[in-house]
């Protein structure tokens, strides 16, 4: 398993839209000078995190975007997922149910599902809250995520 760009920048962009501890809209342009990632592919980003109802935007002069909710209730294993798609370890379990000719003998299943189990709960574990207090407690640059 191994994530994206486009999961990793997706982190970054809520985090820092976090840390601007503002009510206003930040724009595409302000988060991609402090990221460093180019607004073309920001906008891709910013984009499916507005689909998926993690910013909420607002076009024109003042526009922008903001979280949806309280970073301490946006999960990162729901916006990995939401972005990265599965991050089951194999491929028949990415589903809900298992269609694997195979699975009923399959000696190494049990395995699979608790790696993917473990995985689950630790994305689960972090908010974008969490992110946050993680750095200042250890006075961090969460730019380089």
């Amino acid at each position: 398993m191994k994530f994206t760009t486009k999961g990793r920048y997706a982190l970054r962009i809520l985090i820092d839209i976090a840390m601007s501890n503002s009510d206003r809209f930040i724009s595409i342009k302000e988060i991609s000078e402090r990221q460093k990632i180019s607004t073309k592919y920001m906008e891709t980003i910013v984009s499916m995190l507005n689909k998926g109802g993690f910013l909420i935007s607002l076009r024109g002069h003042a526009g922008g975007y903001k979280l949806s909710r309280p970073a301490k209730d946006i999960i990162a294993g729901d916006v990995l997922r939401y972005i990265e798609g599965s991050v089951a370890p194999i491929p028949c379990l990415e589903a809900d149910v298992n269609n694997c000719d195979r699975a009923d003998q399959c000696m190494t299943l049990p395995f699979w599902k608790g790696l993917g189990d473990v995985v689950n709960k630790y994305l689960d574990s972090y908010t974008i809250q969490d992110f946050i207090d993680d750095a200042q407690k250890q006075s961090a640059d969460f730019y380089c995520i």
